[in-house]
């Protein structure tokens, strides 16, 4: 981040300094939580957590290189001590940004975040600096913990926003106010905890609210496709710029395809021209989070062409999403396990699909969370999904929820041994050892919870005798 003094930092945090020698010693180096990643110039943050207590690092950090510790109490090195840890952290975070000046992107939805803002990034980068979240950083620790990663050479700052509830978004923007929002979608994911889509567009809208007036540069980026984020227009005085298939959308896609290996080949379409996009991503979902980076791109001066050429060669940045491998036996395993909600499972499986022409598709699945009293009919109607791509064989793994996947198949046809419920990921793995076939398709998906990625890597290990080759 920017250089700073500790005297600053105390100040703007609102914190005491304690066993400081010199007040004036600046952190030039990264703020991190992690002791393992403290250097020198850094600042450590020390957080309570469940299992661990930042706190007793404190003596580490310090000796390797750190300047001071940011904490809740005095821990016999340099420390600024405050009362709460998190907000000090975001009161950073805010302070640092303003003083940078730097153009900050924000984005939010229900499915495609990750995705999206890195597809942002990787264009913007071939403009200017550009700092992205890393993974899904996106809450109240992580996200000012990316922006304060941001240098006086940082451009753009591209912040994924997530939310579990009514202002927390809000509460986001506040620490980095964003000129340009973006909101992808208001699915079914959280619902739960949200109760209902209502509410989560709720939730979402708050970001395009956060957005300075169009003549101060503020830019909403909407999902014209998506009802409840089109009507988020009229919640603020930011410039519209609409994306996606509807007559009304500034930056759109035509001759929408999928190549023989299922990635996703396009017209792109923007106000300052047209271009051919053939992504290196898979599935056709991946289209409209590439307009919603384009619709970003066009806002901040890049042409259609050099868009087009991002895109083609923008790549997964972010583990477990739609990682496809290739074993030297043919075998392609395809890890989506990061996450899942209804809109992003339906997608993996047309993914899937599409990839799998020709080929013996297995679609790996479990639980879906955090879908309150939603969580019988999606379970079900993934798994009727299934059955209408005609996957070849649907592996329920886990408990209540895998076993509503196996019913909806089997309501929607699927007798015999063309869907299976297996009780935990190791069985599963046992299964595919089993029957798999060179040049079989596997996609493995859940939420994070399930843990299936362990499937994933089992598979790949099994089939690894030679180099994996992965794409």
């Amino acid at each position: 981040m920017i250089t700073l003094s500790l005297a600053e930092i105390a100040e703007v945090v609102g914190g005491r300094m304690h066993d400081i020698p010199d007040a004036s010693a600046e952190v030039t180096g990264p703020v991190v939580r992690d002791s393992r990643e403290a250097g020198p110039g850094s600042l450590f943050v020390a957080f309570v957590g469940e299992r661990v207590d930042g706190h007793d690092f404190a003596a580490q950090v310090v000796e390797a290189g750190a300047v001071a510790v940011l904490g809740s109490r005095p821990v016999g090195v340099p420390a600024i001590v405050v009362e709460d840890v998190q907000a000090a952290l975001g009161a950073l975070a805010r302070r640092v940004v303003r003083r940078l000046g730097t153009t900050l992107v924000a984005l939010t939805g229900s499915a495609g975040k990750t995705s999206t803002k890195d597809l942002i990034a990787q264009v913007l980068r071939r403009k200017a600096p550009t700092v992205f979240t890393p993974g899904s950083m996106n809450n109240e620790v992580g996200l000012p913990l990316t922006a304060l990663t941001a240098t006086g050479e940082t451009r753009f700052l591209v912040l994924e926003m997530g939310a579990r509830g009514i202002g927390h978004i809000r509460y986001l923007c506040e620490l980095t106010p964003p000129r340009i929002g973006l909101v992808l979608n208001v699915g079914s994911a959280h619902i739960g905890e949200f109760g209902g889509r209502e509410q989560i567009a709720q939730a979402k809208g708050e970001l395009v609210e956060a957005l300075p007036p169009a003549e101060e540069g503020g830019v909403a980026v909407l999902n014209a496709d998506d009802p409840l984020v089109r009507a988020m227009a009229s919640r603020t005085k930011a410039k519209v710029l609409l994306f996606g298939e509807s007559d009304e959308a500034d930056v759109s896609a035509e001759n929408v395809r999928l190549t023989d290996t299922g990635q996703p080949s396009f017209r792109l379409h923007t106000p300052s021209g047209a271009s051919d996009v053939t992504m290196r991503l898979y599935g056709e979902h991946h289209v409209s989070n590439a307009l919603a980076a384009a619709a970003v791109a066009h806002e901040l001066g890049m042409s259609a062409d050099e868009i087009a050429t991002a895109l083609s060669e923008a790549g997964s940045l972010s583990r477990w999403r739609m990682e496809v491998t290739e074993r030297p036996d043919g075998v392609t395993v395809v890890n989506d396990a990061y996450n899942a909600n209804p809109e992003s499972m339906k997608a993996a499986l047309r993914a899937l699909a599409a990839m799998g022409k020709g080929r013996r598709t297995w679609a790996v699945l479990g639980k879906m969370a955090e879908l309150g009293d939603e969580a019988l009919a999606e379970h079900d109607a993934v798994g009727r999904l299934a059955v209408r791509l005609n996957v070849s064989k649907l592996v329920a793994v886990g408990g209540r929820e895998a076993r509503w996947l196996q019913l909806g198949a089997y309501n929607e046809g699927s007798w015999g041994e063309e869907s299976v419920h297996v009780s935990d990921a190791q069985a599963a793995v046992d299964l595919l050892r089993s029957e798999l076939r060179p040049g079989d398709v596997v996609l493995v998906k859940a939420s994070r919870s399930v843990g299936l990625e362990s499937v994933a890597t089992a598979l790949l290990e099994t089939g690894a005798e030679g180099e994996v080759a992965a794409r």
